[in-house]
């Protein structure tokens, strides 16, 4: 027997069919380092316009965890496919760098006590360490960015830019002291930001008190009645014990109905609706002898239940009917809600009582509690009103709780004197920062769109922002205060810039170590120097101006706006916010056009990943075992709009959808074997219908890839992509051209015409997968046959070599679906028939297919050449009318009859055909081989 393998034209490629990308993605980085890719890219793109995605600083304290490495794959996606859309699209990652949280770790690390300037250095020192470690395992996910030039908070001129942003604001009328309740952490010692707040469950003492009225001809008169019998109380209910020694006043809604309900010794004052259940819960019966609206109770004055003073009645409309009593109990120093109703009855800030100091412990001079933590005073503070007969109720309940997100433990609203940027002041140009937030919310676009009302309301709905700290690791606020009257010095703008020049060359210890003189002269005895820093979200925050317009100008088209922030849902309350925020104040519109949001990453059943669970998944760990582009793969397949479950098991699956891209490639590679696409490129007219349909289903998925990565829709772009290796690929086109390719003469037009469309698949597919498996991409691109491609796939744009079937096409796109439908439905039979040991492998069975007339029409166009689409050695029709005993199949008007050929099989294409011996020089051949070999070639025209 000849051995005929020499005369096929067997697939053979270097590229191999295990990735290994663990072991050879790091030699690329190095590859791609040594040759400046980033730098180069940047320079290839000069002119093109631009496309600014803003980088949102992770902060500089700890490794990267799987969030991070979400963020920054969807970045590097997102930066990758704008360079192939044609765009300028440079990278600049950024750190956030100042802060609590990396001043506490020097503190634990080195003990407190050091001094303020020791704090800083070390601080200084600390971040740019974590930086480093940062920045190399994000470098290990693929990602291209300007890696060797950084933006860093902590950077002088970054410094000294925020310190620029500050006197803008200062400069458009935003900024101003007032005394304030804010988020206050007794461990921190510091105010802290919406979004350092988190809530847990905490056990509180729920109280119920009475005040006695000390205008009781007022609140007879109010409810309607001639005089008073007895004494009368109003009753409030609170979770916070300690804020009673602080209390100055009392709330009732306007609107709502109050009752006043005799009890036998005394009369109570309660919400009409809740006044049954109160009692219930007191253990009493009562009757209500009257009831009014709680606007006729305004400024009936009460007895505080310890101290000798007393205790008016407001209206405030935040009290509502949901628990308690209906009326609450107000110290202004202690809640937003009552710090507000108090000072629009007038009371001035040195009127409101602040009896907590910075650490938790009430002040020393307070009668009863003075010295005691307020979580200790809390069953002091009880005892004291069940001794002076004015507790009704006490019990122990579990709720949810606002807590520091770094020490986890339990927060108060405290007034302290901070710096604020108001949102409802009325700026310079007359309008005020929450009107031009929100109108800025509707000039950006969001995705997904909940991120849009999401984002309203908490700009609707948001306090004035607390933008001081006290802390030392911080951007100063450089103001010098009045000590008479408190006022800014006259000049506070001039003398910010001053600051900022010399933070711009010493950092922002150039301030703290400044003397006074320096800048005012003769008169520094006058004013007293703030020491308070900048909340780290006015870092973030600003970046838009001291980075994109400062430290690393972007220069885009469109003036001072991204075209894109990214990142997680909680940046709603974040950076997304502060941007907002500083960019409307300085520039009048948010620094971004359009807004993306990803969810949080949880494992497959749900759960928040945490190490007590067991259930987290280490970026480092992924990228050292399966690869960074299976993790890359993972986050472009999985909806980033809602939660991100992964789990070692879905990193599995994500590998096995990779391996069928890579095997898919590996293919395609294969067959170019030996192709110059200089000489063997086949023009689009002469190529075979197959080949030109392929290359118009190539051309038309690479107009929706297009358009998915254009609207960030990343699954669309996997699945788009997995389902064309799978199905028509895998599943149709590759498996019927191996024959051609493998069988007809190497130099044939027949087959330069299939090597053709592999051609043209593998460089668009190559693109296309370009800015998620990064990796694999370059490797195959370096894998394509041709002399004239460039240094590397980044360099790169969308595959311009494809062409659509135009309208007049004799076999056009619904005919190769029909013929598709048609194989697939035959695949199917074959399998069963496989399955039930009828017949062996498709080549060695004959098939007839019993079809209606439509189907006759398209199959019968492809002559004998539907053997080859059917991967069948003999493929016959008749008219479904003939089809008795054929098996059905899934497609309407197609029955097929199976049957094992009984001709010989030849030993070259594995054919079972009649003509097998024909040639006597070549018993083992068919005469179709046997052209091949020793003759001009076969003819194909159609598969």
């Amino acid at each position: 027997m000849t051995d005929y393998k020499a005369t096929l034209n067997l697939p053979d490629t270097e590229f191999p069919m295990r990735g290994n990308l663990a072991k050879r993605e790091p030699d690329m980085l190095k590859a791609w380092q040594d040759m400046g890719l980033y730098q180069k890219i940047r320079e290839m793109s000069a002119g093109r316009p631009k496309f600014i995605l803003h980088d949102g600083p992770p902060y500089a304290n700890g490794n990267i965890h799987l969030g991070h490495a979400v963020n920054k794959v969807l970045k590097d996606i997102i930066i990758k496919s704008k360079t192939l859309d044609g765009f300028d699209a440079p990278y600049v990652p950024g750190w956030d760098c100042h802060g609590l949280p990396i001043e506490h770790k020097v503190e634990v690390t080195y003990g407190k006590g050091m001094g303020a300037d020791k704090t800083r250095e070390l601080c200084r020192s600390y971040a740019q360490e974590q930086i480093e470690g940062q920045k190399n395992d994000f470098i290990r996910l693929g990602l291209l960015g300007d890696w060797d030039n950084p933006y860093k908070t902590m950077d002088f001129a970054n410094e000294a830019g925020e310190i620029r942003a500050l006197a803008k604001m200062v400069e458009g009328g935003y900024v101003f002291k007032g005394l304030k309740p804010v988020n206050w952490c007794f461990d921190c010692g510091s105010a802290l930001a919406e979004a350092e707040v988190e809530y847990a469950d905490k056990k509180s003492s729920a109280i119920d008190v009475t005040f006695e009225c000390k205008d009781v001809d007022k609140l007879a008169t109010a409810f309607g009645l001639a005089s008073l019998e007895k004494p009368a109380f109003s009753v409030i209910w609170t979770t916070t014990p300690w804020t009673i020694p602080a209390n100055q006043a009392m709330n009732v809604h306007p609107e709502f109905e109050y009752a006043l309900v005799d009890t036998g010794d005394r009369y109570l004052m309660l919400a009409a609706e809740l006044a049954e259940s109160c009692l219930e819960r007191y253990g009493l019966e009562g009757q209500i002898v009257a009831k009014t609206v709680g606007s006729a109770l305004e400024h009936i004055a009460f007895k505080h239940p310890i101290y000798d003073r007393e205790s008016p009645i407001y209206l405030a409309e935040y009290v509502a009917l949901d628990a308690g009593t209906g009326i609450v109990h107000s110290s202004p120093a202690y809640g937003v809600e009552d710090f507000v109703a108090c000072r629009s009855y007038g009371m001035e800030f040195d009127q409101i009582l602040n009896l907590v100091k910075a650490d938790g412990v009430y002040v020393d001079d307070l009668e009863y509690f003075g010295g005691l933590s307020i979580w200790d005073a809390n069953p002091k503070v009880i005892e004291k009103l069940r001794e002076n007969e004015r507790l009704l109720t006490h019990k122990t309940i579990k709720h949810s709780y606002m807590h520091c997100w770094r020490h986890k433990t339990p927060l108060i609203y405290r007034a302290t004197a901070q710096w604020f940027v108001g949102m409802d002041k009325q700026a310079n140009d007359g309008s005020t920062l929450r009107e031009s937030a929100l109108a800025a919310i509707e000039q950006t676009q969001f995705v997904p769109g909940w991120g849009k009302p999401r984002l309203h309301s908490m700009i609707a709905n948001r306090p004035d922002w607390c933008i001081s700290r006290q802390r030392n690791w911080g951007v100063p606020i450089p103001f010098f205060l009045n000590k008479e009257t408190g006022e800014l010095h006259h000049n506070t703008v001039a003398l910010i810039e001053q600051v900022a020049q010399r933070v711009e060359k010493e950092g922002i210890e150039a301030w703290f170590k400044l003397d006074a003189a320096e800048l005012l002269g003769d008169e520094a005895g006058q004013y007293d120097k703030v020491t308070d820093t900048l909340d780290v979200w006015f870092d973030s925050g600003t970046t838009h101006w001291h980075v994109m317009r400062g430290s690393h100008p972007m220069g885009h088209d469109q003036g001072p706006r991204a075209d894109l922030y990214l990142e997680g849902s909680d940046q709603h309350r974040g950076w997304f916010h502060s941007s907002l925020l500083t960019g409307c104040a300085i520039d009048g519109h948010a620094p971004y056009k359009e807004l993306l949001t990803h969810g949080f990453t949880v494992d497959e059943k749900g759960y928040k990943m945490s190490k007590s669970l067991g259930n987290t998944v280490v970026p480092q760990e992924v990228t050292d075992t399966l690869g960074a582009d299976i993790l890359r793969l993972w986050v472009a397949s999985t909806d980033y709009s809602g939660e991100m479950a992964v789990s070692k098991q879905i990193l599995q699956r994500t590998a096995d959808s990779y391996r069928r891209i890579r095997n898919t490639s590996r293919f395609l590679l294969a067959n170019l074997n030996g192709f110059d696409p200089v000489t063997d490129l086949v023009a689009p007219e002469d190529m075979l219908a197959l080949d030109r349909w392929a290359v118009d289903a190539t051309a038309r998925l690479q107009e929706k890839v297009k358009e998915s990565y254009a609207n960030y829709r990343f699954l669309d772009v996997f699945q788009q992509v997995h389902h064309f290796c799978v199905q028509e690929l895998g599943g149709f086109y590759l498996d019927i051209i191996k024959d051609r390719q493998y069988t007809t003469k190497a130099d044939s037009l027949v087959r330069h015409s299939c090597q053709t469309a592999l051609y043209h698949i593998a460089q668009a597919l190559t693109r296309w997968i370009t800015p998620i498996l990064s990796f694999t991409a370059e490797e195959i691109y370096a894998a394509l046959p041709g002399q004239d491609k460039k240094d590397s796939v980044f360099f790169e744009t969308w595959y311009e070599g494809l062409f659509e079937l135009g309208a007049d096409a004799v076999f056009d796109r619904e005919f190769w679906e029909r013929i598709l439908a048609v194989k697939s439905a035959v695949n199917k039979v074959l399998e069963e028939a496989r399955s039930e040991k009828l017949v062996k492998a498709s080549l060695s069975t004959e098939v007839t297919l019993y079809v209606d007339d439509s189907i006759m029409s398209d199959l019968a166009r492809l002559g004998d050449e539907l053997r080859f689409v059917l991967i069948t050695s003999e493929a016959a029709l008749k008219p479904l009318s003939e089809a008795d005993g054929a098996r059905d199949t899934e497609l309407d008007g197609l029955k097929v009859v199976l049957q094992t050929s009984e001709h010989a099989k030849c030993e070259r294409c594995w054919h079972h055909r009649a003509d097998v011996g024909a040639h006597v020089e070549y018993p083992e051949l068919c005469n179709r081989c046997v052209d091949n070999v020793y003759g001009e070639g076969e003819t194909r025209l159609f598969a």
